[in-house]
């Protein structure tokens, strides 16, 4: 099924089932008025969602409406927990060679994985305001998984279970402010503002046989200002699939229902398939030329997300999100 928050004026907003052709929503009202309340009790909420989804999808919602996707708040709007994971190992591998040095010799043994803001999530259609270009601003294309409870010491395969939902994430990065917060050992803070979300999130079996292996077997198709940048496979090249995320996040602890694991931005070996962020492209010029010459996000562009099907037919909604300077904050 298809899960939707629609902006309602309060901070979790209402959550509602929208058809597999993301044309027209029932509000869940009558079940979980939110997502967070639906993964709480997930085994006896979820039953009751689908049924709706499929009575809606069969056109015989009494109360459904057409689905606007500029209306919707991220699906879960605010979590106890985000995480992110690098999954994408040539990332680094080329950040490495760019930078001149060498990637580390334990790259594949384990996960690395970061602790990210989780309070305040971006809708797909909401900008990306912030004060400055000079900090940077890049896109970073993603897909995540959403939890119910995953139990401390959980193996890959119990973890697999926890999977309840899967959305596309644009984890916005301010490149210029990341290098000094690394090197003080105390990992990301401003560097990653809030994250933007996909306007529907979905459960796996929405795949169909594209969600294989604990991955998702798709292209990531992302454009800037109208042009493609890249569609990078999302299944091709990960090298730690999400119930493996899963379960390093849970080796010495809980993650409670509603935690957000993100895989890191897509990317593959192959470098014609484009990228998922400006900063490989950069990496990329680096290693070829010796210099990076294709500038950050600027005011007034213009980032677009989104996932196809076999059919052609956009899966989680698309992300379009402009570019905007915050405006000066007057004093009292």
């Amino acid at each position: 099924m298809k899960l939707a928050t629609l902006n309602d004026g309060t901070r979790d907003g209402q959550l509602a089932v929208v058809s597999r052709d993301l044309k027209t929503a029932h509000l869940a009202d009558g079940i979980a008025s939110t997502l967070q309340k639906a993964l709480d009790d997930w085994s006896f909420i979820a039953p009751q969602l689908d049924l709706l989804y499929q009575t809606i999808n069969s056109g015989r919602g009494h109360r459904a409406f057409e689905f606007d996707p500029a209306n919707c708040m991220a699906p879960l709007p605010r979590s106890s927990l985000r995480v992110a994971g690098a999954s994408y190992l040539q990332q680094i591998e080329r950040a490495c060679k760019a930078a001149g040095i060498e990637a580390p010799a334990n790259l594949r043994d384990a996960p690395r994985m970061y602790q990210g803001a989780s309070d305040d999530f971006l809708g797909a259609h909401d900008a990306i305001t912030l004060a400055h270009e000079q900090w940077g601003i890049d896109y970073e294309a993603g897909i995540a998984a959403i939890t119910d409870d995953v139990a401390m010491g959980s193996t890959p395969d119990q973890a697999h279970l926890n999977i309840k939902l899967l959305m596309l994430v644009n984890d916005i990065t301010l490149r210029n402010l990341a290098p000094d917060e690394q090197a003080s050992g105390y990992g990301f803070l401003q560097a990653k503002p809030a994250m933007a979300c996909s306007p529907v999130a979905i459960t796996p079996d929405e795949l169909g046989d594209a969600w294989r292996g604990g991955k998702v077997h798709y292209a990531l198709r992302c454009s800037l200002n109208g042009k493609l940048t890249g569609q990078p496979h999302a299944g091709a090249d990960m090298a730690f699939n999400y119930p493996q995320l899963l379960a390093h996040l849970c080796q010495t602890r809980n993650a409670r229902a509603g935690s957000v694991v993100s895989a890191g931005g897509v990317a593959n070996k192959e470098v014609k398939k484009g990228f998922s962020s400006i900063v490989e492209r950069r990496n990329q010029e680096m290693i070829a030329d010796g210099v990076a010459s294709t500038p950050y996000l600027l005011f007034g562009d213009i980032v677009r997300l989104e996932m196809l099907g076999d059919d052609g037919k956009s899966l989680f909604g698309a992300i379009e999100q402009t570019v905007k300077q915050a405006e000066a904050r007057k004093s009292r």
